[in-house]
C-alpha cells in the first residue's frame, strides 16, 4: 500500500533536476501513505513519484518507481495483487531472473508479455497505477475494478497531473485552486464528492474499473476495462432460479480463498471486528485459514447506549479464540480528532463514521501494518434498511393511488417532529420518532424507486439551493441493465457510486493517514460478480438480511452470538452538536462567516442549526456536511473564490 503522484508534460524538457524536484514535491505530500521508502523517476516528458508502505518484499528489490526487466515500461503503483504467485508461474522469467518477490515486478512482467489490458483482466487485487511506456511515449493511469484505491487527475495547459490524493496535485504550481461549485452542490446531496467530480475545478477522480491514456499529442483516451453492469447482466438468468444446493459450499470456498489471499504479508496482520455479520465472517475465515495461530482483532467501544458494539465483538472474539484488543473511547478522545478530519480527508467528506474508523485504524496500527475489514457486505448481501424498504414495502406503496400517498404524507408532516416525539414517547422511549416519520413522508411521495433512493441518501433535499452559483449536475448512475427489481436497482446504485465515493474513501484516508493497509476481502471482484447470480432471497429472506452470509457464518459462530440489532458504525453526533461540539459548530456556522466566504446561503443553514440546538429536529447529518466543508475550507486557505 502506497501513494503515487506525478505528471506528464506534453512539451517535454531536458532539465532532469527540475523535474525530479517537481515530482518530489508532489510525492512528499503523500509521505503518510508510505513512510518506508521514497522514489522518483523522470525523463523528458514524465515524472513518477512513489511513497512506499512495505508489505511484500521489504528489501530494496521492491523499490518504486520500478523499471520493467526489458526497459520499456516504468510503473508507480499503489495496491496489492493477491494472485501474483499464480501469475508468476504462468509467465516466462526475465532473461536475468527476478530481482525479488514483490507483486510489482510480476505486474510489470505481465504487461511486458501479455499487454496491459490482458494483465488487468487476470489480476485479483486492488490498485491504482501510473504506467509509462517509453517506446510509445504514452502515460496510462488505471484504477481497480471497485475503486478501492483512489486516483485523481487533471489537465492544466501542457501538464497532466495525477496523485493518490488531491494534495499531491496541489503541490504543482500549475494546478488550479478553484472550488467547483457544481461539485460542492453534489457533495451536499450525500456527504461526499461523487466521481468523476472532485472539489477542484479541472480535477477528476478516475472512475473505478477504468483507465486513461495520454501521449505527446495531448489527446486523452478513456476506457472501461471492467464494468459492474456486465456482471449484473451475466447473472440475470441465475437470479431468477432457486439457490443451487451446493451454493453454501461454493460461497464458503470462495470467501475463504478471498480471505486467505489477503492474509499474505511480510508484516504483522490483524482484522477489525465489530461483532456484526460482515466482520465476523471475515474473522471466522481468517481463523479457519490460520489453523492454530491466533488472529489479532480490534474493536472500538463507546459508552453511550446504542453506539457500543464492543460487547458483541468481544463475544465473537472469545468464541473464535482471537487475540482481541478493544479500546473504549470517551467523548473527549473522539472530539479531539474532529479538527484533524479535514487533514485526513483532503476533500470535504461528511460520513460521521469517519471518526470511529479513524480511531480503530490508529488502534490497529499500534500492533499491525495490515488489517482486514468487512466492508462491502451490506452492498453485496442486502444489509441496508433501504433494501428492506425496496423489497417489502415499496411494491405495496407504489400500488396505492398517488393522491392517497400524498394525503398520508401530509398527515405525517402536519405536526412538527418534536410534537410526534412528545406524543409517542410512552411507546417509543428512545425518541427521534418524528424525524423517522418525516422520512417516511418522503418515501410516500416518491414517484418511483429511483426518486426514493435519491431521497433516502440525501442530507439536503435541494443541494443546489444551498450553494451560491452551484448546480448539482450528477444524477444516479445511468444505463442500468433492464429487468432489475427495486432492491436490485438500489444495490446497483450503491455499488456504482456510494461504495467507492463514501465507504472506500472513508477507509482509505483513515488507514493511510496512519500508514495502515486495509484489505477488503468481501470486495474481491470474483465475489462481487458471483453475488449478482444470487436470487434475492439469498440476500434478504423473510426480513433477515445477508441470509446466505449468515448461513456460512453459523458454521463457525453460534447463531446466538449473531442475534443483535443492526448498528451503524457511528457516533452520537446529534448529542455532541448540542453539547461538547456546540461552540465549535456555532463558530463555523456563523451567518457572517458564511456570507463573507461566499459559497453557501446562510438562511437554510441557520434555520437548521436553530432547530437542532432547540431539540425540535435532529439535523445532525445535514449540519455535519456544512461543518466538514467549513472545516476543510479553513484548512485549505489557498483556495481561490470564483
Amino acid at each position: 500500500m502506497c501513494g503515487i503522484a506525478g505528471f506528464f508534460d506534453q512539451m517535454g524538457d531536458d532539465d532532469a533536476r527540475a523535474r525530479e524536484n517537481l515530482a518530489g514535491r508532489m510525492i512528499d505530500r503523500l509521505a503518510h501513505r508510505g513512510p518506508d521508502d521514497r522514489g522518483v523517476w523522470v525523463d523528458r516528458h514524465v515524472g513518477l513519484g512513489h511513497r512506499r508502505l512495505s508489505i511484500l518484499d521489504l528489501s530494496p528489490a521492491g523499490h518504486q518507481p520500478m523499471l520493467a526487466s526489458q526497459g520499456r515500461y516504468v510503473v508507480s503503483y499503489n495496491g496489492e495483487i493477491f494472485n501474483w504467485q499464480e501469475l508468476r508461474a504462468l509467465l516466462p522469467a526475465p532473461p536475468s531472473g527476478y530481482r525479488g518477490h514483490s507483486d510489482t515486478e510480476i505486474l510489470l512482467r505481465g504487461i511486458e508479455i501479455w499487454g496491459l489490458e490482458v494483465t488487468l483482466a487476470r489480476l485479483v487485487g486492488f490498485f491504482a497505477l501510473a504506467l509509462w511506456d517509453r517506446e510509445r511515449r504514452a502515460l496510462t493511469l488505471v484504477r481497480d475494478r471497485l475503486g478501492i484505491k483512489p486516483l485523481y487527475w487533471g489537465q492544466f495547459g501542457r501538464w497532466l497531473l495525477f496523485g493518490s490524493e488531491l494534495s499531491a496535485l496541489d503541490a504543482h504550481p500549475d494546478c488550479g485552486r478553484e472550488i467547483d461549485r457544481d461539485a460542492l452542490a453534489a457533495y451536499f446531496r450525500g456527504g461526499n464528492v461523487p466521481a468523476p467530480l472532485s472539489i477542484r475545478r479541472g480535477v477528476e477522480k478516475l472512475p473505478p474499473g477504468s483507465l486513461i491514456e495520454i501521449g505527446c499529442d495531448g489527446l486523452v483516451a478513456r476506457k472501461l476495462y471492467w464494468d459492474l453492469r456486465d456482471a449484473i447482466i451475466a447473472g440475470a438468468a441465475s437470479r431468477r432460479r432457486p439457490l443451487p444446493v451446493d451454493a453454501l459450499q461454493r460461497w464458503e470456498a470462495l470467501l475463504k480463498d478471498a480471505v486467505s489471499r489477503r492474509m499474505v504479508a511480510d508484516v504483522p496482520l490483524g482484522a477489525f471486528l465489530s461483532g456484526g455479520i460482515d466482520s465476523s465472517a471475515v474473522v471466522a475465515m481468517m481463523a479457519a485459514v490460520a489453523g492454530g495461530s491466533k488472529v489479532r482483532t480490534y474493536a472500538i467501544g463507546f459508552r453511550q447506549a446504542g453506539y457500543d458494539e464492543a460487547p458483541f465483538a468481544r463475544r465473537v472474539a472469545a468464541h473464535l479464540g482471537t487475540d482481541h484488543t478493544e479500546f473504549y473511547v470517551d467523548a473527549d478522545q473522539a472530539l479531539d480528532l474532529v479538527p484533524r478530519l479535514p487533514i485526513l480527508y483532503d476533500e470535504p467528506f461528511a460520513d460521521s463514521s469517519q471518526i470511529p474508523t479513524a480511531l480503530i485504524c490508529q488502534l490497529a496500527r499500534s500492533n499491525v501494518t495490515v488489517a482486514l475489514s468487512g466492508d462491502g457486505g451490506d452492498e453485496l448481501f442486502g444489509g441496508y434498511n433501504r433494501y428492506r424498504v425496496a423489497q417489502r414495502y415499496w411494491p405495496r406503496l407504489a400500488a396505492l393511488p398517488k393522491l392517497l400517498r400524498r394525503a398520508l404524507a401530509g398527515l405525517l408532516t402536519l405536526p412538527p417532529p418534536s410534537a410526534w416525539d412528545r406524543l409517542l414517547r410512552p411507546l417509543t422511549p428512545q425518541g427521534a420518532v418524528g424525524d423517522k416519520l418525516a422520512k417516511l413522508a418522503t418515501v410516500l411521495t416518491s414517484a418511483d424507486i429511483d426518486q426514493l433512493y435519491w431521497r433516502l441518501i440525501s442530507q439536503w433535499p435541494e443541494p443546489s439551493a444551498l450553494v451560491l452559483g452551484g448546480q448539482e449536475r450528477v444524477a444516479l448512475p445511468a444505463d442500468l441493465p433492464g429487468g432489475l427489481d427495486a432492491m436490485e436497482r438500489l444495490q446497483a446504485y450503491d455499488q456504482l457510486g456510494y461504495l467507492a465515493d463514501d465507504i472506500l474513501t472513508k477507509v482509505d484516508r483513515a488507514s493511510m493517514a496512519v500508514g495502515l493497509e486495509v484489505r477488503v476481502p468481501l470486495l474481491d471482484h470474483r465475489l462481487v460478480e458471483l453475488s449478482w447470480h444470487l436470487p434475492q432471497d439469498a440476500k434478504l429472506k423473510g426480513g433477515t438480511s445477508k441470509w446466505l452470509l449468515r448461513q456460512i457464518l453459523t458454521r463457525h459462530v453460534p447463531r446466538a452470538l449473531l442475534e443483535r440489532p443492526k448498528m451503524g458504525f457511528g457516533v452520537p453526533l446529534d448529542v455532541w452538536l448540542r453539547g461538547p461540539l456546540r461552540d465549535w459548530a456555532a463558530a463555523l456556522l456563523d451567518p457572517g462567516r458564511l456570507r463573507q466566504q461566499g459559497y453557501l446561503h446562510e438562511a437554510p443553514i441557520s434555520r437548521a442549526w436553530a432547530e437542532h440546538r432547540s431539540g425540535r429536529r435532529n439535523h445532525a447529518y445535514a449540519l455535519w456536511t456544512v461543518l466538514m466543508f467549513q472545516a476543510w475550507l479553513e484548512r485549505d486557505g489557498r483556495v481561490s473564490r470564483s
